[in-house]
């Protein structure tokens, strides 16, 4: 059973803004915190369950304007910047300290990036032990014009409301829903198939946030760095969706990952999708290994003896 906590965060350009924290806890001393990405919000039990099956306390936040979270005069996923993310997240770690000595945040594609900025933000002072970042958005991968076009949204472009023209694919949701012969299943009103409208405020303020660790960030605690082995840029939905990452292009996530700081570890995981723990059940027991692998040599908590 998980306990819901409704943080209310301060009113924004849209007005009331809540972000919800969602946990479920044993008595450990060690915790996880879960960040979820676009079109997206916290369903992935079986992510939960794992790192509770290693002594590990879990919890997830659902951003401002998603999932539990979003609230009915809000636009989904709208924020002006990244940094509109950080009061939540401080405020989610500030309750997840009161209990724990080690915490380790699990972040996922846009949740990667901003997990990333907020954890050179608070570089050196002990709140976070490491990241593990789960096909992080370090870049955009799209064709060369959208590109250039997303780089002239600066000035007053960055800051309009106005949806962009980008079309619509169903594949990565066809690729995951049970309806259409995938493994999971979750609420479509929170994570449709063809995903939410990308406006052009939130567009520049994601490129601002990827100039920003393409420049060099200084991360002082370890960073586990997962992509799949391959990308695939698909509109319509086909098998091999099931086995690469269709969203990012997992060459542009190892060009970046160095970028995060002095401490970063690389893993290509063979047909992983793009959110690799809703991979194939093998694939994501691979994943499973190798974040364990990784924190039990980085991260394992060593000042309680009853800790795993």
């Amino acid at each position: 059973m998980y306990e819901i906590t409704v943080l209310r965060m301060p009113a924004d350009f849209e007005g009331e803004v809540v972000a919800t924290l969602i946990s479920r806890r044993t008595g450990s001393r060690r915790a996880v915190l879960y960040i979820h990405g676009f079109t997206d919000y916290f369903f992935q039990d079986h992510l939960a369950e794992h790192y509770l099956a290693q002594g590990i306390d879990f919890y997830a936040l659902d951003l401002r304007k998603y999932g539990r979270s979003l609230l009915p005069h809000q636009t989904r996923g709208l924020i002006k910047s990244i940094t509109d993310y950080f009061p939540e997240i401080d405020e989610a770690v500030r309750i997840i300290r009161q209990d724990h000595d080690e915490l380790t945040v699990n972040a996922h594609s846009t949740g990667g990036l901003t997990a990333a900025l907020w954890a050179d933000r608070v570089r050196g002072r002990g709140l976070v032990d490491g990241l593990v970042l789960n096909s992080p958005f370090f870049d955009l991968n799209v064709p060369v014009p959208l590109r250039l076009a997303a780089d002239v949204l600066r000035g007053p472009l960055s800051y309009s409301v106005r949806a962009l023209p980008l079309g619509v694919s169903m594949a990565y949701g066809y690729s995951l829903h049970r309806d259409h012969g995938g493994e999971w299943d979750y609420d479509l009103e929170m994570k449709p198939h063809g995903g939410f409208a990308v406006h052009a405020m939130w567009l520049a303020a994601i490129r601002r946030a990827q100039r920003r660790l393409h420049g060099g960030l200084a991360i002082d605690v370890p960073v586990l760095v997962l992509s799949s082995s391959t990308g695939l840029r698909v509109r319509d939905f086909v098998p091999e969706a099931r086995s690469a990452d269709i969203v990012l292009d997992p060459r542009q996530i190892a060009r970046w990952a160095p970028c995060l700081g002095p401490h970063v570890t690389c893993v290509r995981v063979q047909d992983g999708v793009h959110d690799l723990v809703l991979s194939a059940e093998p694939v994501r027991k691979q994943v499973f290994a190798e974040v364990d692998r990784w924190m039990s040599a980085y991260i394992s908590y060593q000042g309680n003896e009853n800790s795993p």
